[in-house]
């Protein structure tokens, strides 16, 4: 599938990485833009939609397979080398699957808050509350945020998923996402990966202290069986959305990591 992509390049053509940026379930390119203007003094950067979010394509077919395959495709159109891959969260299981699929296109591996395990489902209140606003009567998004407010979700979290709400060229409001094939293939963003999965480049994953998706004492060694050279950091103050929480430390572990 053709992703939908922006691309950010420092003034000096003489750079380092190619450094592509996944996001996580719900979000879009866009999450990672105020880093990835960072990260684009020195590198070419590509923040990238995955499928079934964003302005890329939506289909039926939505797994970790598929999306790896997306970012195989996306790699070799645009014939990028040197290629330093970030993933948060759904982006981070995307990323971890291609490393282990395609080891020699890449040069480094960053993993944000998320693991190659097994993780239940226990996004069902933000797709109900999502499910909840009738778009077609909908007249702002205001009255938007109110309904997911009603639902029971909090600020940054009303505020995060409000970022996909548009209008399209009728003025109506729709989703950047494909809630429907989303909500029935939920189980997906959560299912593990084959004990003789790895990759051995180097690589780090980085955590927020507040969050509960990586726990030091009994996650540990599932990173270091499949990801045998892996570097743990972790975030403090920080929950599962750590580039939003601390962008400025987050950004400081990625040029320390990236060489610059």
């Amino acid at each position: 599938m053709q992703l939908f992509y922006r691309k950010l390049s420092p003034k000096n053509s003489k750079t380092i990485t190619n450094i592509i940026i996944l996001h996580g379930l719900f979000g879009t390119a866009d999450n990672w833009f105020t880093i990835g203007k960072k990260l684009a003094e020195k590198n070419n950067v590509y923040l990238i939609d995955q499928r079934n979010h964003g302005q890329s394509g939506w289909s039926d077919n939505w797994s970790y397979e598929e999306m790896s395959e997306d970012l195989n495709e996306f790699i070799s159109t645009h014939q990028l080398e040197n290629i330093a891959l970030v993933g948060h969260s759904m982006g981070g299981k995307t990323a971890m699957l291609f490393a282990g699929k395609f080891p020699e296109k890449l040069s480094k591996l960053i993993v944000v808050d998320i693991l190659p395990r097994y993780y239940a489902p226990h996004h069902s209140n933000i797709i109900e509350a999502l499910k909840s606003i009738d778009l077609k009567n909908l007249t702002s998004r205001q009255e938007a945020e109110k309904q997911l407010e009603n639902q029971g979700l909090d600020i940054g979290t009303r505020q995060f998923l409000l970022k996909n709400l548009y209008r399209n060229d009728n003025q109506n409001f729709g989703w950047r996402m494909n809630l429907d094939v989303i909500s029935q293939k939920i189980n997906n963003v959560g299912e593990n990966y084959s004990n003789d999965f790895g990759y051995e480049g180097a690589t780090i994953f980085i955590r927020g202290d507040k969050s509960n998706y990586i726990n030091l004492e009994n996650d540990t060694p599932i990173i270091k069986k499949h990801f045998p050279n892996a570097e743990i950091i972790t975030v403090k103050d920080a929950g599962h959305w750590v580039h939003a929480e601390q962008p400025q430390t987050l950004l400081a572990i990625l040029n320390d990591f990236l060489g610059e």
